[in-house]
C-alpha cells in the first residue's frame, strides 16, 4: 500500500462554541460570556487524518509533550488511523496553543501561543537523524510553509537535504504553501525558503491567497511561473484551480455549492488529501484536482477542520472531472 508522511504541529484548539454551547471535548467561559470548546488541530494533521479516512496509509511525524494533551493527541490519531510511530515525545515539554475566532461569513482569526511548543525541536532531537533517514521509506512526504515556518534555518537545511536524499531514491515532495506571516520573521526570509521548496517539489499545492501575500500585485501567470515543479495546482479566489502539468496547464472548477458555507478550516487542507489520494490511487492530476474540490466544498458546510467521519463522500469516488485546457 502507499505510503505518506505528513509532517508538521498540532496544537490545542479553542474554538468559540456555535450559539454558546460547547461543541467539542470540553468547553471554557470566557470573560465575555461565551463558550470555547476544545479540540486539537494543524493544517497537516488535518490532511492526515482525510488521508486515513480516504484509505491511505499515512504517519503523522511530530514532537508532543508527555502531558495528557498530548496523550489525548496520540489516542484521536490512532482512532482515525493516522500512524504515530513516528511522534517523537519529549519529557517536560507541552504541545502549542491557538485560539479561534470567527466573523458572521465563517472566516476565522488564529491567535497563537507556540513558542516553546514541542514540534519546534523536532530538528534538533537525537532522534532527529532516524526520523529523516525514514523520509525515504514513504512513497510521498506532505509538508506545508506552517511546518518550515516552526524550524530554524539548520533545521530546515537538514529537512530539506533528508527531502532530497529520499526523492533520489523514488519518494516524492508535496509542498503545501499555507502560508501565515505571524509565523515568519519577515516575508524575504519566507520568499527564500519558498524558492527552496519549490525548487525541490515534485507536487506544489498553492492559492492566489497565499501567493499573493508574499508577492503582491503580480499576475496569476507571473506567480505560476516562480514554480518551478513539473505538477501545480494553483487555488484561485474563486472556486476554481489552475493546474499545470508538463505541456499543459487546465481549468478545473468545483461544482456549485448546494449548501451554506459555515466554516473555511481546512479547506485546503482536504483538499490536499483528496488530491493526494486521488494521485496515489492512480487518477490523472486533473480527476485528482477535482476530487479535491469536492472534499473542500463538503468540508467547510460544517463547523471545525475534521468533519463527522459519517459525512465524509462515498470512498474510492474518482470520476472524470470537468476541466478545461487553457495553455499548452
Amino acid at each position: 500500500m502507499a505510503s505518506v508522511a505528513c509532517m508538521g504541529e498540532c496544537m490545542v484548539e479553542l474554538r468559540q462554541a456555535q450559539g454558546g454551547h460547547s461543541t467539542g471535548s470540553s468547553a471554557a467561559q470566557g470573560q465575555g460570556g461565551g463558550l470555547y470548546s476544545r479540540g486539537f488541530g494543524g493544517d497537516t494533521l488535518n490532511t492526515a487524518v482525510y488521508l486515513a479516512r480516504l484509505e491511505v496509509k499515512v504517519d503523522y511525524l511530530t514532537a508532543l509533550g508527555d502531558d495528557a494533551l498530548s496523550d489525548e493527541m496520540i489516542a484521536a490519531w490512532n482512532a482515525e488511523g493516522v500512524g504515530t510511530r513516528r511522534v517523537v515525545r519529549l519529557p517536560g515539554k507541552l504541545p502549542g496553543l491557538y485560539m479561534i475566532q470567527l466573523d458572521a461569513k465563517g472566516e476565522r482569526q488564529f491567535f497563537h501561543w507556540r513558542d516553546s511548543a514541542a514540534a519546534r525541536q523536532l530538528m534538533s532531537l537525537p532522534e532527529t537523524d532516524e526520523l529523516l533517514n525514514s523520509l525515504m521509506s514513504y512513497d510521498i512526504v506532505y509538508l506545508s510553509a506552517i511546518t518550515l515556518s516552526i524550524y530554524d534555518a539548520p533545521g530546515r537545511e537538514r529537512l530539506f537535504a533528508a527531502i532530497k536524499r529520499a526523492r533520489l531514491l523514488g519518494t516524492r515532495f508535496v509542498f503545501d504553501t499555507n502560508f501565515r506571516a505571524r509565523g515568519w520573521p519577515d516575508r524575504e526570509v519566507a520568499r527564500e525558503v519558498f524558492a527552496a521548496a519549490f525548487a525541490a517539489a515534485d507536487i506544489v499545492l498553492t492559492s492566489t491567497e497565499d501567493l499573493l501575500a508574499l508577492y503582491p500585485g503580480e499576475s496569476h501567470e507571473q506567480l505560476m511561473a516562480r514554480i518551478p515543479s513539473p505538477e501545480l495546482v494553483f487555488r484561485l479566489a474563486e472556486p476554481v484551480s489552475l493546474l499545470r502539468v508538463p505541456g499543459a496547464t487546465h481549468e478545473v472548477r468545483a461544482d456549485p455549492m448546494t449548501k451554506p458555507v459555515v466554516d473555511t478550516t481546512a479547506a485546503g487542507d482536504s483538499f490536499a488529501a483528496a488530491y493526494i489520494a486521488a494521485r496515489l490511487a492512480g487518477s490523472e492530476p486533473v480527476e485528482a484536482a477535482q476530487a479535491g474540490h469536492r472534499l473542500a466544498s463538503l468540508v467547510i458546510c460544517y463547523p471545525g477542520a475534521i468533519i463527522p467521519s459519517y459525512s465524509m463522500p462515498p470512498k474510492k469516488r474518482h470520476r472524470p472531472a470537468a476541466s478545461r485546457q487553457v495553455t499548452k
